[in-house]
């Protein structure tokens, strides 16, 4: 059986200063395409959580807004533990690049009037969902970076 290192399982969470943005993981594949991981981490480890029904509402909109910022988004994921997401992209950005993608899209969070593709047909559990709790998080990140 191979052996393989999930990265964050080597990350010492009880050093982790919540929130920020880091490069997580950059991996070349078999045609030579470089795939970045980003840590986008919103909570604390351990101390805080994102609801499901916030993080999932979250997950819906920064999957769309992400992509408006960051033209190589393969794919947004919340992390099990519920403290932030993982950005998957195509190339390598900066994480000033992705912080600044990341606060636009809270930004329009905050505008957002209806939750996309919160239905029987286009999600998995249509009923769990939050905008009020959504903007409450993405209001505690523009806070922490003074961004208006």
């Amino acid at each position: 059986m191979k052996s393989f290192s999930v990265e964050s399982f080597n990350l010492d969470h009880t050093k982790v200063i919540a929130p920020y943005v880091r490069l997580a993981s950059k991996t070349t594949g078999p045609n030579g395409d470089i795939v970045c991981k980003y840590d986008l981490r919103f909570m604390q480890p351990n101390q805080g959580s994102i609801p499901t029904s916030a993080i999932h509402t979250l997950e819906h909109l920064l999957a769309l807004y992400l992509r408006e910022y960051i033209d190589s988004v393969i794919d947004l994921s919340p992390m099990g533990c519920r403290t932030g997401f993982y950005l998957l992209c195509f190339g390598e950005l900066t994480t000033d690049t992705v912080l600044t993608a990341l606060l636009k899209s809270l930004q329009k969070v905050m505008e957002t009037k209806e939750v996309p593709a919160a239905n029987e047909v286009q999600c998995g559990n249509y009923r769990d969902h939050s905008l009020f709790g959504a903007r409450a998080y993405a209001r505690m990140l523009l806070d922490h970076y003074n961004f208006i």
